[in-house]
């Protein structure tokens, strides 16, 4: 338990002694105390003074007075305004750090929830983006937190294998690739086949120009175009299974799926299961015409199967068409019980962005109507899109930043800036390609995944590398000083300092360490890690602000270094941890 939730607990108990009455928890707030402030944590009292009736100020004095007598580690407490400001008593942090030094962040046991976190989804048709980054970011980062809370997590992937977008890309290689491969062309075969997809589109509107200036209409040349008709016809067999367009179909998706492959291993991102919408998108059929059978679904005149939502202030959505055909949701419904029926998961988390949240409220609502033991576990981590400062982008039109071409100019950043500090002069050629790739990737990372999940965001790479900033790579500079004071130390004797008498700097070093476990739980619950990325900030800015003012190897004594160590190790091992559950390496050497 940490000093806050100490806190809470013993001002609920002040609360019954003083006032003989019980209140509820979230009546108690605790923050820590304005820098201007006297004290290390504040209670506001004025939640309180509505329950009691009595007078802000005078509440803050009388749970003051009788917390500090019951206390062993409250040192002492000063009011102001209504606000209660407690001064821990620096035996407190000292007994902390001396009983957190043994222990590890070991893995949890999975006594929680069962967990799946379905994210990434790409399609077939072209390769990972750099739209695709913070999604996966996201879903990686939180399945990593989920499990460090101690749930079970299954980490899933949806591949988007079919449908229109994946035929273009198919007939405009028979059109212009003259049998184009990935080993004749030296392409990675996701950047191949997405090259294709490009070219299909300026086909089209090519043909769309033409057709105009032949004098038909623009709405008719838009759906007369003959690469697009071709597209239809191919889907159409596609549906059929014909044998030539479905060995073309694998051919193809067989490349991307090697280049995606790739990308994920560089990215660090791997997968428990995986679905491909080719084999789940007839799945809901069977469950809609099973609610049409319920009531809960109605048919109209031309056969087809919608389901009223107005009720729930929403509208009417069709899930079958007229000729039986399913739409988009009626796959996401199969493929929702298909998920559950496999893996009896509490929740399923679905890490998707915000232009699809009324697609999600529809999913949610139309399994809850038709009872499904899923429903209630659906959860959407909704997030906001990612523009580059050029502004948004469009796979179509080719304008779409690549996910492996944003990583190599990462790499490269990495290399310039590290260079230019002048510090691996004693790496060699392999460490140093090492490091480069560890702050790349850390700093795209820590930048696409400190934003809250829910705004939207602009990616700046050159702020994103920077060393002293809100980065990833301060916070891997930091944990690679820690390393660096203690391989120094290695010889040194660690002497006992539970009697250690700590300074106001030290103290709040040791203040940040004990919120980590809080920060964690609230990460998880929130479904946040932006939080994991202002904590580690934080932590490293607090931590190097001490290193500043104070030495821990010439340190006066025996006990003031073996304190000190013990904090540079706490640190140490709080980062690494932090950084591991974004998905982000820790160097030992910078």
């Amino acid at each position: 338990m940490n000093i806050v939730a100490r806190l809470k607990r013993e001002a609920v108990a002040s609360v019954q002694r003083v006032y003989t009455t019980t209140v509820p928890d979230k009546a108690v707030l605790i923050n820590e105390t304005n820098a201007e402030f006297e004290g290390d944590f504040t209670l506001v009292t004025f939640a309180l003074s509505k329950v009691l009736g009595k007078k802000p100020d005078d509440i803050a004095t009388a749970l003051g007075t009788d917390m500090v007598a019951h206390s062993e580690w409250i040192q002492s407490f000063s009011v102001v305004k209504g606000f209660l400001n407690f001064t821990i008593a620096p035996d407190y942090y000292v007994t902390y750090l001396r009983l957190a030094l043994p222990k590890t962040f070991a893995e949890h046991d999975a006594t929680g929830k069962k967990v799946m976190v379905e994210f990434s989804s790409p399609n077939t048709n072209k390769p990972l983006h750099f739209g695709h980054l913070r999604n996966n970011f996201l879903g990686d980062s939180m399945s990593r937190i989920l499990g460090a809370n101690g749930h079970q997590v299954v980490k899933a992937n949806l591949i988007n294998d079919r449908g229109i977008h994946i035929c273009k890309s198919m007939v405009a290689w028979q059109h212009f690739a003259q049998g184009e491969t990935p080993a004749s062309s030296g392409k990675k075969g996701d950047h191949l086949v997405g090259d294709y997809y490009v070219r299909y589109n300026d086909e089209y509107k090519a043909q769309v120009k033409q057709l105009i200036a032949d004098g038909v209409a623009d709405a008719d040349a838009e759906k007369q175009a003959p690469i697009l008709l071709e597209a239809q016809a191919m889907l159409r067999k596609w549906e059929a299974s014909d044998a030539d367009t479905m060995a073309l179909w694998q051919t193809m998706n067989s490349w991307v799926y090697d280049g995606f492959k790739d990308t994920y291993q560089r990215l660090g991102i791997d997968f428990d299961t995986w679905y491909y919408e080719s084999k789940t998108y007839l799945l809901g059929k069977d469950i809609v015409l099973k609610g049409l059978e319920k009531g809960v679904l109605f048919k109209k005149e031309d056969g087809s199967v919608w389901i009223d939502l107005t009720a729930d202030g929403l509208d009417q959505k069709l899930l079958l068409r007229g000729d039986g055909t399913s739409v988009y949701i009626t796959q996401d419904i199969g493929t929702a019980v298909l998920k559950y029926n496999e893996h009896h998961t509490d929740t399923s988390v679905y890490v998707i962005g915000d232009e699809q949240n009324y697609h999600m409220q529809v999913l949610k609502l139309i399994l809850e109507k038709m009872g499904e033991p899923c429903a209630p576990g659906v959860f959407h981590l909704s997030y906001g899109m990612v523009e580059l400062p050029s502004g948004r982008m469009k796979s179509r039109e080719g304008t779409v930043v690549d996910a492996d071409d944003m990583i190599d100019e990462m790499l490269a950043m990495a290399k310039k800036n590290t260079e230019e500090l002048g510090k691996v002069e004693h790496f060699t050629e392999e460490e140093k390609m090492r490091l480069y790739e560890t702050l790349g990737l850390g700093a795209l990372k820590f930048y696409l995944l400190r934003v809250d999940p829910k705004k939207k965001m602009v990616f700046n790479p050159q702020e994103s590398i920077d060393f002293q900033g809100y980065t990833g790579p301060f916070v891997q500079y930091t944990y690679a000083r820690c390393c660096s004071i203690l391989k120094k130390a290695e010889d040194m004797e660690r002497v006992d300092f539970s009697g250690f008498g700590l300074d106001a700097e030290e103290k709040d070093v040791v203040k940040k360490l004990e919120q980590y476990a809080m920060v964690l739980a609230d990460a998880g619950a929130e479904y946040n890690p932006a939080l994991i990325c202002q904590y580690l900030h934080q932590t490293a800015k607090v931590f190097n602000g001490f290193l500043t003012n104070h030495s821990v190897l010439k340190a006066e004594g025996p006990e003031a270094i073996s304190f000190r160590l013990g904090l540079c190790e706490m640190v140490k091992r709080t980062l690494g941890h932090g950084l591991s559950l974004l998905g982000i390496e820790a160097p030992e050497r910078m």
